[in-house]
């Protein structure tokens, strides 16, 4: 959710990656490279603040990449340079409903359709290029790994106008974060710098300026170097193993974790590391 205090004082100009009159209406672009998807909210005029359009654009585009084998890795990043993403975009009418009737609309798989979602098997990278308040680190806690710009800001902002981090804020903090530091965010609603989510451990890498893209496409390239039925079946086991004791854990027998062991991939690792050279993943 976006608040008032999560917009900076000034608006972001409107030139994305494809440029302003390239925006598309729902506000939400995705491409592929290879065997990557990258998404992007291209609403940089409201800096990439969600409206229902794009949140509805952002649901059809995880839908399509779990049922899409070929896509092994997730780009999510905002365009431009100043903002991630800061959260519902109070503009489009959000602004006019109650916390209750909030409430009462919140997407069960969190902001985004991401934030809690439990059916994306496949790894998801945050390229935080700016701000990441509200909605937006929301977004942020619903990927599994996150590169940062050293000017990058997070926080979940809501207290400071009388709401509360529904989307998966206040869930999902307290499972990332030892709970004072959680807590500390949570009930400051401060923002935080790129360098301090990195200290805390949210925040996988800052990358410094003009790096971003390199050291985001050194983390693809690394998720890509592994076989995807092993990296489909670590993140069910990750996901259901929550909560559970290790032994509890160990003896979980997912989906993926069975096609994985059972997969060509496994066959092909083997022969290539035999063979002293970089398997080639059928992916199956």
């Amino acid at each position: 959710m976006r608040t008032d205090d999560a917009r900076p004082p000034t608006p972001e100009p409107g030139t994305g990656a494809t440029g302003a009159a390239e925006i598309h209406a729902d506000g939400v672009r995705c491409t592929r490279d290879g065997h990557i998807a990258r998404v992007t909210i291209d609403r940089p005029h409201v800096l990439n603040a969600v409206d229902p359009a794009a949140h509805a654009r952002l649901r059809e585009i995880w839908a399509g990449i779990e049922a899409d084998p070929d896509v092994r890795a997730v780009v999510l990043t905002g365009a431009g340079q100043r903002s991630f993403c800061t959260g519902a975009d109070m503009s489009a009418g959000a602004v006019a409903a109650s916390g209750l009737e909030y409430w009462a609309g919140l997407d069960p798989d969190g902001f985004g359709a991401l934030a809690l979602r439990t059916t994306l098997d496949v790894p998801v990278i945050a390229r935080v290029n700016g701000y990441a308040l509200g909605g937006g680190m929301e977004l942020v806690l619903g990927c599994d790994i996150v590169i940062a710009a050293e000017h990058a800001s997070f926080g979940l902002t809501e207290p400071r106008v009388g709401r509360i981090p529904l989307d998966g804020g206040v869930a999902q903090l307290l499972r990332r974060l030892p709970h004072t530091q959680a807590m500390g965010m949570l009930l400051t609603g401060r923002r935080a710098p790129a360098a301090e989510m990195h200290r805390i451990g949210l925040v996988n890498e800052v990358a410094a300026e003009g790096e971003l893209d390199a050291a985001v496409d050194r983390w693809t390239a690394d998720v890509l170097a592994c076989a995807p039925t092993s990296l489909r079946a670590i993140k069910q086991m990750a996901r259901a193993s929550a909560g559970l004791s290790p032994r509890e854990a160990h003896a979980l027998r997912t989906p993926a974790l069975v096609a994985a062991l059972d997969s060509e991939d496994a066959v092909e690792g083997v022969r290539a590391f035999r063979e002293k050279r970089a398997p080639r993943w059928p992916g199956r």
